[in-house]
């Protein structure tokens, strides 16, 4: 038997997907937030919940704003810490708010209405803002109490960001402590086993989950770099956070208590406003961005890509070559690709090979051949509901004489750029 090519398309970030081995995932992600809430041990006290948010008149705002401005120019060691609020932006409920999940829940209302899958959030203003203020080298750590893996799509360097209460779409190997980073969410919580597998072959243990249930203790290494980069802080910053939950909630205090700062941004009221330098009741993508433009900085658009794999394998019986084209995620054969809803597949120089309509993931073609057919093979891959594109598509010339494929070119717009990687083609959309 001999195997093709195995190629990596970076592709722009799209969701929904029909799959046996991803539907199950994909209804739960529908749910965003919700579906990570729902998981959740029960538990009555969640803390305070639907309290009234507050809003500063515009002159009052933009006063405080010119001071937040001047407090993080000033700042040594910046520190951000985040929560829910910072989220709600993309389409993510929080917790507390006058809508938020416990909030309703308490009410006997049941839980909100998500704008689009959890996994199709993009990071917000504020988010690609922190972005450019570590770039600026104004911002020296993140900590977020957040687990919808906003952080780090924006492109946030993970060296420079705690996340206390895990991430819904990152493993982790107990045993070599490798991480993984998924474009699907996790399907469980509470730091158990999942379906996969380290992929280091001297280890191959199985990964567990990072997302924390109530009764679990915060991780180790992230609590302590946390409370690290809180003592070391001038000025740490609260950004849509309750400041309820603790003892992460405790830990911008710290910075006090070494002659640093808080600053709080937040709509409601927190237990922490008393002893904050600067309370500021707005919201946190506007605030953030006059603070951005009186300090002269540009906030960095956010482009989303994701990887495919494009597999061809195939087996030579007398004259003719049995093969199989296969559309893969990355992260395995059985991942669900969340941004894919159907792939065609035609050949655009071959009237006598009929085109095809793969509905269902794993997306899979069986054919067979002539030995000596050399043919081209247009893929055209359908982005789901509420994409920016819907389609793009990528041509392949296939010799099995040759024993590759080759010419993987850009059409439908797609800036192709080669990697270092072997057989390696990144296609980013604007």
């Amino acid at each position: 038997r001999r195997t093709g090519d195995l190629h990596s398309i970076r592709l722009p970030r799209r969701s929904n997907r029909k799959t046996a081995t991803g539907l199950e995932n994909l209804k739960k992600s529908r749910k965003m937030s919700l579906g990570y809430a729902e998981k959740l041990s029960y538990r009555e006290d969640v803390g305070t919940v639907g309290m009234p948010e507050k809003f500063d008149s515009p002159k009052l705002l933009q006063g405080k704003i010119e001071e937040l401005a001047v407090m993080v120019q000033k700042s040594k060691h910046l520190v951000v810490f985040t929560g829910a609020g910072i989220s709600t932006s993309s389409g993510i409920p929080d917790f507390r708010g006058p809508k938020g999940v416990w909030t309703l829940q308490r009410a006997g209302k049941g839980v909100p209405d998500a704008s689009l899958p959890f996994h199709r959030a993009a990071p917000t203003l504020t988010h690609m803002a922190l972005v450019e203020l570590e770039r600026a080298g104004l911002l020296k750590f993140v900590i977020s109490q957040n687990v919808d893996s906003l952080h780090l799509r924006s492109g946030f360097p993970r060296e420079k960001l705690a996340e206390l209460h895990g991430n819904s779409f990152k493993e982790v190997c107990p045993c070599c402590k490798t991480e993984y980073l998924r474009d699907f969410e996790i399907e469980t919580i509470g730091l158990k086993d999942t379906p996969r597998r380290c992929a280091d072959k001297n280890c191959g243990a199985r990964l567990k989950d990072t997302v924390l249930d109530w009764e679990d203790a915060l991780p180790p290494e992230e609590m302590n770099s946390a409370e690290e980069q809180c003592r070391t802080a001038d000025l740490v910053l609260c950004l849509g956070t309750s400041l309820q939950i603790t003892p992460a909630c405790n830990m911008p205090l710290l910075s006090i208590k070494n002659g640093g700062k808080v600053a709080i941004v937040n709509l409601q009221a927190t237990p922490k406003d008393k002893k904050a330098s600067l309370v500021i009741h707005g919201l946190v993508d506007k605030v953030i961005a006059g603070v951005m433009c009186i300090l002269s900085l540009r906030i960095p658009p956010y482009i989303r890509t994701d990887f495919i794999q494009l597999l061809l394998r195939h087996t030579v019986k007398k004259k003719c070559v049995r093969w199989t084209l296969r559309v893969t995620s990355v992260h395995g054969m059985r991942a669900p690709l969340s941004f894919l809803r159907s792939i065609e597949v035609s050949f655009p120089d071959r009237s006598d090979m009929k085109p095809v309509v793969l509905m269902e993931q794993p997306f899979s073609l069986q054919r067979e051949t002539s030995m000596t057919s050399i043919f081209s093979m247009l893929l055209t891959l359908k982005f789901s509901d509420g994409c920016g594109c819907s389609s793009s598509s990528i041509e392949c010339h296939v010799n099995f004489q040759i024993r590759r494929i080759s010419n993987w070119r850009k059409l439908a717009g797609a800036i192709v750029k080669r990697c270092n990687l072997r057989n390696t083609i990144a296609i980013v959309h604007d």
